[in-house]
């Protein structure tokens, strides 16, 4: 079976980033935009990470123009944009699309539950988040309005973890 490993990611300077690098932790994917209302979750998903990334956890962001062109953005004005405006340590990747007819082989795989064999979960907006266990697999999804510091997305980040 498929898991988030068998795919790769466009940094900002265009090399290709193998997910499989992030063998064995656990994941947040999330798509992002800089001129969406979700915008200010970008400081909560750095806390996020702050609290967990020394526990094998990961925040991989996706930049994403596909809602309303919400992220006019693209090459070193946006990696400017999310490392010093917004101050985020993550990885962050090109901008993509997440939906489509151009949808990224990670995003149709990630959306799709025949292709992950667990959830179908298109994104609906910027922000919506893709939560992926040690083994590579989408176990649980959150709508762009769950705050990356809820409960919700904490004890799950944890549980899986501690696994």
């Amino acid at each position: 079976m498929k898991t988030v490993y068998n795919f790769d990611a466009l940094q900002f300077d265009g090399q290709k980033k193998s997910l499989a690098d992030y063998e064995g932790k656990v994941l947040l994917i999330v798509n992002t935009a800089s001129q969406c209302f979700f915008t200010k979750q970008f400081k909560s998903l750095e806390k996020l990470y702050q609290a967990y990334k020394d526990r094998g956890f990961e925040i991989l962001a996706f930049p994403s123009n596909n809602f309303r062109h919400q992220e006019p953005l693209t090459g070193a004005r946006l990696e400017t944009f999310c490392r010093l405006n917004q101050q985020v340590k993550f990885p962050i990747f090109k901008r993509t699309h997440v939906v489509g007819e151009h949808t990224a082989p990670l995003y149709k795989f990630l959306s799709n539950k025949e292709e992950n064999g667990h959830i179908d979960s298109k994104p609906v907006w910027n922000f919506h988040k893709y939560l992926i266990n040690k083994q590579g697999e989408v176990v649980d999804y959150f709508y762009p309005t769950t705050s990356p510091l809820s409960n919700k997305v904490k004890l799950n980040i944890e549980r899986l973890l501690a696994q």
